[in-house]
């Protein structure tokens, strides 16, 4: 079972940076397509972004594209979102999780804790 541990997140002010990392255990983090998914409070967990198994292709949801940007480190099990130019809307808890298919809301694992994003105004 592949267990996923986020970190990074925090409290910033509106227009603010943070990046947030997932790391992956297990031998194939490589053959995942990974994604980033968020819930804000009273709110559906909501699909992200996500990005190819080789890191060469990326997909953005319309509220974050231009701002957030996914990256991965294969050799480190490690998917990453730097966020630029936040905000308060961005407030949620943040996860990350392999995908069954690129660019869909397609978790394949248990969830991890998460990590907490709170952007003030």
């Amino acid at each position: 079972q592949v267990q996923l541990v986020e970190s990074g997140g925090g409290l910033v002010q509106a227009g603010g940076s943070l990046r947030l990392s997932c790391a992956a255990s297990g031998r194939a983090f490589s053959s995942y397509v990974m994604g980033w998914f968020r819930q804000a409070p009273g709110k559906e967990r909501e699909f992200v972004a996500s990005i190819a198994k080789s890191g060469g292709s990326t997909y953005y949801t319309d509220s974050v594209k231009g701002r957030f940007t996914i990256s991965r480190d294969n050799a480190k099990n490690t998917v990453y979102l730097q966020m630029n130019s936040l905000k308060p809307e961005d407030t949620a808890v943040y996860y990350c999780n392999a995908l069954s298919y690129y660019a869909t809301n397609s978790p394949v694992h248990a969830w991890g804790q998460g990590t907490q994003v709170t952007v003030s105004s």
